[in-house]
Parts: structure tokens; sequence; C-alpha cells
């Protein structure tokens, strides 16, 4: 009796972990299952899945010393430190998404001096790991339409889920991108995740993320400055395809993409307030 028990018992066992694993490869298979939304998938970009891991020797060592000079700064009255605060802040405070763009053309000195502000931005070891591809070719802005639509429309439908959707509802957004035709100019920041120094070795390039996240910082606030209106868009999934139209090298990885010139006539946006500074800041 005892040995029927713990035949009985065995096969029940085997029965169970038998379905666990059906289950587990059941959700591997669901669309749900996929990676999160809001990780993008051109963190793995596939044009280098096969490339073989490089060897230690690929990479370039620290470079000679570099001179340090005396630091110019300008310092100003009390009074006026406040009143350029205030004036800043209040500058930055009209800044807003906007969707609908004129197909106006916009100077292109302005949109030089706006990337080059953001070129200032700090960066890890000073490695300054980032391009700005500057798109206004009519073809090949509706060519990163079509890409990005086609992705967008899987994005809303599967990867990212009833709750981002949901959330999403109130800025009436879909996968249509219209801006994408009609801005005068877009912009498309690339993070280099390494760089190559002259000799052709790698050169590493640390906090390659955050640092090219502050260089967009900077160039939201020079657009908001020179009286132009942008949307920041980061297409999930759109990287790779986007780099192999623009002829970008692998090590370059789409960080956002800003459509870029003077908001239509009949644009409207969102009526939004924003968080208190006791909110936002906690003082110690």
């Amino acid at each position: 009796m005892i040995k029927i028990l713990v035949a009985v018992i065995c096969i029940l066992m085997v029965w169970i972990f038998k379905n666990a694993d059906g289950s587990t490869e059941r959700r591997k298979g669901e669309p749900g299952a996929e990676a999160r939304p809001w990780v993008d998938e051109d963190l793995k970009d596939s044009t280098d899945v096969h490339q073989e891991e490089a060897e230690a020797d690929e990479w370039q060592e620290s470079e000679e010393e570099v001179e340090h000079i005396p630091f110019s700064h300008s310092r100003y009255p009390e009074k006026e430190m406040v009143k350029r605060s205030q004036e800043f802040y209040e500058l930055l405070n009209k800044r807003r998404s906007v969707r609908f763009i004129s197909n106006e053309q916009v100077p292109m000195e302005v949109i030089y001096n706006v990337i080059k502000a953001a070129g200032t931005a700090p960066s890890g070891a000073h490695t300054e790991p980032w391009t700005f591809v500057v798109v206004k070719d009519p073809d090949v802005k509706h060519k990163i339409r079509e890409i990005i639509e086609e992705e967008e429309e899987i994005n809303y439908l599967k990867r990212m889920g009833p709750q981002w959707v949901t959330d999403l509802k109130k800025f009436r957004t879909n996968w249509i991108k219209e801006y994408l035709d009609t801005a005068p100019v877009l912009i498309l920041i690339f993070k280099q995740v390494h760089g190559f120094s002259a000799n052709g070795k790698k050169k590493i390039h640390y906090y390659n993320e955050i640092s090219v996240s502050i260089s967009c910082g900077i160039l939201l606030a020079a657009l908001q400055n020179a009286g132009l209106v942008t949307v920041t868009t980061t297409p999930l999934n759109c990287g790779p395809r986007l780099r192999v139209l623009l002829n970008r090298p692998t090590n370059e990885k789409l960080l956002m993409l800003l459509p870029v010139g003077y908001p239509s006539e009949d644009a409207m946006v969102p009526n939004l307030t924003r968080k208190t500074l006791d909110q936002i800041m906690v003082t110690v």
C-alpha cells in the first residue's frame, strides 16, 4: 500500500512539473511575454548580435595629459541673479510638447546654434558621445514616418499594454505622426555606445546614455529660447531601421527624435499643470 502511495505521489509530482514547464513555455510565446515595452529593442540592435566579443587590445588606452587653464567666470549681483533665474524659469515654463507643427521653413543657422548649445553638455570623461542627424529632405522624412508609424501601430496594439495606452488617452495620441512630414526639420539624436580613436581602436564612452540625455535637455531649452517648438519622441523598436536608413554606424543607437518648427495656427495642447516646488524639491 505504501509503495502504491509513493508511486502515485511521484507520478503526481512529475505531472505538476511537466505542466509548470509547459505553461512557462506557453508564456514565452504569448504577446504579453515580450520584453518590457519601456526597454527599447534598439538596446539589443540585431545588426551586431553576431559580432564577436571585443578583445582587450581593441580598446584605446587613456590619452595623454590635457593642459589646464584658468577658469573664466561671470558673477552677477544678487538681484540680477534672481532676475535672470526667474526669467529663465518663466521661459522654460512656457515650453510644451507640440504635435501640430507648421511646414514653414526655419533658419538653419538657428538649428546649427541650438545643436552647438546641446554639444556643450557635460559627458563622462569628456567623450561627447552624441550624434545629431538633421533631416530636411521630404522623401527621407516620409520614410522615417513610414517606419515609425508601422512600429508604433504594433506598440499601441501589442507592446505597450493596456495601462500605458490608457494613460496616453488624455493626450489624444496614436500611431499616426503627421508632424514627421510637416515639420521642416527632424533632429534624430543618437548615443554612441563607444567611439573610435585615430588608430581605429575602440574608445570607451562612459555613461553615454546619461550624457546624451543631458545634451537633449539642453537642446530642448535652446529650442524654446529660439522660439521653436518640438515634441520629444522615443519611438519603440524603430532605432535599428532608422539607423540603417540614415547610414549611421552600429555603435550609434537612437535615443530621441525631435520634429522641429513653428507651431501650426490651429495647434492645441493639453491644459496641464506642473508640480509645485515643494513637490519636487527637498532641502536637507
